[in-house]
């Protein structure tokens, strides 16, 4: 059983430091299959899994949690409100609790800070130039509201935030009564976005990585690369260490059985090598960037805050 440390959330709860990313595909066959690269991670040792209401996957978890036998206290479980949902946050959430055939989930996360327009049945409405059509007649704060009262029902054990920036949370402070136990979002060495991590701790907000290892475009890198030879390990190791290092959680997605081992199979790097990969630090995007518009799901980075 490979031995992932636990972050202490400001809830009391331990969280695992490497979960795996339950992101399984577009296509309904892709989702439908997720299963089969969950349990085999389950198998391997882990017991956070991270999936959304949007990836299509709740369902899937669900299989792969009763096929591998273990009970549902041992596996965390962290799912998310669709940026379109927030109006309707308490229908959603028991949607997800449904599709994940569970009474509660450990961690419930707000996708992201904008509210997309309702259209029933298009969960992503667009424009003729393919931009998200986002609302202000609907802010993040009155969606904590309602978050903070599915924490207080208890069928959300913790809630948290994800793809906020230093901005965005000084503005959900200011109303919230619950400061969130957690924000989920994009990091890796050439995103290391230490004045966030730097506020987040002041807070007592434990952050998770998405996209943690920064693709085969970090990986590659030759500072990785040197690194990982002198461990004997993948570079992918060396990345998830460097977050773990920093106290940041991660959930890497992979449905290779022999990387999903790697990636909860943690080095612990000397300080200088964790230096050496924060130096790496570019303040660059690779799964969440503007496009063509300067938007990313409808919203300006100005408006992001990043």
């Amino acid at each position: 059983m490979a031995n992932v440390p636990r972050f202490k959330l400001n809830t009391g709860a331990l969280m695992p430091a490497v979960g795996l990313g339950g992101w399984s595909g577009v296509t309904e066959e892709e989702r439908a299959n997720g299963w089969t690269f969950m349990l085999t991670a389950l198998k391997a040792g882990y017991r956070l899994i991270d999936t959304a209401w949007i990836y299509g996957t709740e369902k899937t978890t669900a299989v792969a949690i009763k096929k591998s036998g273990l009970p549902r206290e041992e596996v965390w479980i962290t799912t998310k409100l669709h940026h379109q949902h927030g109006p309707f946050a308490e229908r959603f959430f028991q949607e997800s609790l449904d599709n994940l055939e569970t009474d509660y989930v450990d961690l419930y996360l707000m996708h992201w800070p904008q509210t997309s327009k309702w259209v029933e049945g298009d969960p992503e409405p667009t424009d003729e130039d393919g931009n998200t059509i986002t609302t202000d007649e609907w802010t993040f704060t009155q969606t904590w509201a309602k978050m903070e009262k599915l924490y207080e029902s208890g069928k959300a054990k913790a809630i948290g935030v994800s793809n906020f920036s230093v901005k965005n949370l000084e503005k959900l402070l200011e109303t919230a009564k619950i400061v969130p136990a957690v924000n989920q979002v994009e990091m890796h060495p050439y995103l290391a976005q230490p004045e966030l991590k730097e506020y987040c701790d002041k807070k007592g907000i434990v952050l998770t990585a998405y996209s943690p290892t920064g693709y085969k475009t970090v990986l590659t890198d030759p500072t990785i690369t040197e690194i990982a030879e002198k461990y004997k390990a993948s570079s992918a190791q060396v990345v998830l260490s460097w977050h773990v290092a920093r106290g940041v959680a991660a959930v890497p997605k992979s449905s290779n059985e022999q990387r999903q081992k790697e990636n909860i199979t943690l080095l612990t790097l000397d300080p200088e090598d964790v230096k050496r990969i924060t130096a790496l630090d570019r303040n660059q995007r690779l799964c969440n960037y503007a496009n063509k518009y300067g938007k990313v799901w409808g919203w300006t980075y100005e408006q992001l805050g990043w």
